[in-house]
């Protein structure tokens, strides 16, 4: 099966960058021209008398033109993630990049219509939000299965328009796309048929890397080459990324100085005990640290039992041990902040698989199968399997977050951290996951 696998990566590859190049092309080209004509129509819906000079309305509209762009590149490149709600992210990305335009404009003096890129910001949002509905709106996406081997990607995607092919015959669907354990024994017909559709332009893929673009999770079988790639990640964006962490951190501590003031007297106020949390967490590389957080539970005694300690490590359901203001911080993640600190040692990252506590840690490596990679990467404050699964404890849960971290172990990279981000700040909000 290894020329077909060759041939599925090379025609397959080409054959997906020329469908999303299409596919991009229309949206590219509908909200770029909103962005660039509509602004010319706010002088007759508001009196600004700067947007009728010509520089002005030139200097706007290319402005207007450039954020739109860069918006629906972000907003298409985050939104290729598994779970990753396109409505979600649509203000987020315009509101972004037409913020930024507007502090360039403001701080180079350049002369700009406000009212026409207000207009060129209404029009590419209401665009994309009318193409992001007629799309939601689709048909779903139907995709053919070889049943032979593994095949309980059927059941992992519901929302997959699942047809089991009966036959070794190629689909007679224009858009067809079909799905295989390339790593099964398959017979020479069924092997043949395969190799047709890739030739005909019809994308194959592999069950295991179909199943971690639609869930989000990677399970890791074996520590080789042949079932998860080089086990290091992405080596050059790991130093720009802790460049990220060191001036986001010194950026946002005088900000955050005041507030954190305040929850450290309210936390104080709330029950007896200190202020701050301190416990050991395994960390980068299985090195253990002290991970600092605001205190949300009422203080508890010392345990020496490992079975005891891993009960008192792990928060429940309803746990009573949490305070009134301590529900509020961990909803809001708030008490999550004075890892800024940890951020600064060098312990941390703003983004990561979550630390957990070292006799949490030392279980868990001893249950599930290759949990130590997870540290191959900085700890983070929020991760991509708490914005996906939320808050676990049991054992079967963390072996589903375990295949969340393999997840972004294996694509570690700025697009993902920046999804990360922007659906933590929803959380923060919502308090998924949080207990």
């Amino acid at each position: 099966m290894g020329w077909l696998v060759l041939l599925h990566g090379v025609h397959g590859r080409s054959t997906r960058a020329n469908h999303t190049s299409v596919r991009l092309l229309k949206p590219l080209l509908m909200v770029a021209t909103a962005s660039y004509f509509v602004p010319l129509v706010s002088p007759l819906l508001a009196s600004d008398t700067l947007s009728l000079d010509l520089p002005s309305t030139v200097n706007t509209q290319l402005t207007s033109l450039i954020a739109a762009i860069v918006a629906l590149l972000v907003f298409r490149r985050v939104t290729i993630y598994p779970g990753a709600r396109a409505f979600g992210f649509i203000l987020p990305a315009f509101s972004t990049t037409f913020g930024v335009a507007a502090a360039a404009l403001l701080v180079s003096r350049i002369s700009y219509s406000g009212s026409m890129l207000l207009a060129g910001y209404l029009a590419s949002v209401g665009v994309t939000f009318l193409l992001g509905y007629f799309n939601q709106h689709a048909e779903p996406t139907r995709m053919y299965y070889v049943p032979a081997g593994k095949t309980g990607i059927v059941n992992d995607a519901p929302d997959v328009d699942w047809v089991r092919m009966i036959e070794p015959v190629v689909p007679d669907d224009p858009h067809a796309a079909i799905v295989v354990d390339l790593r099964s024994s398959h017979s020479p017909e069924w092997e043949r048929m395969l190799a047709q559709a890739a030739l005909a332009g019809i994308p194959v893929y592999h069950t295991k890397q179909l199943r971690e673009s639609l869930t989000g999770r990677v399970q890791i079988e074996h520590l080789s080459e042949n079932s998860f790639g080089s086990l290091l990640p992405a080596l050059g964006y790991r130093g720009v990324k802790r460049t990220i962490d060191i001036v986001a951190s010194i950026v946002l501590l005088p900000i955050l100085i005041l507030p954190l003031i305040v929850v450290a007297l309210l936390v104080r106020a709330s029950s007896p005990g200190p202020i701050l949390f301190r416990q050991r967490r395994m960390g980068y590389r299985g090195i253990p640290f002290d991970m600092i957080k605001f205190r949300t539970m009422v203080e508890q005694a010392t345990t020496i039992d490992d079975a005891a300690a891993r009960h008192s490590a792990m928060t429940r359901d309803g746990d009573d041990r949490v305070t009134d203001i301590g529900r509020f911080l961990r909803r809001s993640r708030i008490d999550e902040l004075p890892q800024i600190i940890n951020i600064l040692r060098g312990e941390m990252s703003w983004i990561g698989p979550r630390p957990e506590a070292v006799t949490l840690s030392t279980w868990y490596e001893s249950e599930l199968p290759f949990y130590a990679y997870r540290h191959i990467v900085r700890p983070g404050i929020t991760g991509w399997a708490q914005v996906n699964q939320g808050h676990v404890a049991g054992l079967d849960d963390v072996h589903v977050k375990l295949h969340y971290d393999f997840y972004y172990i294996k694509f570690f990279s700025s697009w993902l951290d920046l999804l990360i981000a922007l659906r933590t700040v929803g959380i923060m909000v919502t308090g998924f996951g949080a207990k």
